[in-house]
């Protein structure tokens, strides 16, 4: 399974981008697609994940301001990010997860993409 992420970049606060990433490969279509990020010197953190029936979880710090979604005819998650902020700098990675009988989960990761918020 593969992952391409898109849509990063440079942003002044209170802009928006969009986030796009694609799965490619054999997948599971029960499954959760998300997006995670990683400030430098920081650990990897939930930014936030939506499952294939369309339920979605968010992190305290981006409720209200960012939207994910996705299209599971195209395996692709995307995230809406407005009010940007500088604190949400950071690379921004995309993952699809799923468990499959005999009990195993699969997991995996896109290669990031940067998003810098200038104040």
């Amino acid at each position: 399974v593969q992952l391409q992420a898109s849509g990063g970049g440079l942003v002044q606060t209170g802009g928006s981008l969009n986030l796009s990433c694609a799965a490619s490969g054999i997948i599971f279509s029960i499954n959760v697609m998300g997006w995670y990020r990683q400030a430098p010197g920081k650990q990897r953190e939930l930014v936030a994940t939506i499952t294939s029936a369309g339920i979605s979880v968010y992190s305290e710090s981006v409720k209200g301001r960012f939207t994910i979604s996705r299209d599971n005819a195209k395996n692709a998650v995307y995230l809406q990010m407005n009010s940007l902020k500088a604190e949400d700098t950071a690379v921004y990675y995309c993952n699809i997860r799923w468990v499959f009988g005999p009990p195993r989960s699969y997991n995996f990761w896109g290669q990031g993409t940067q998003v810098t918020v200038s104040s």
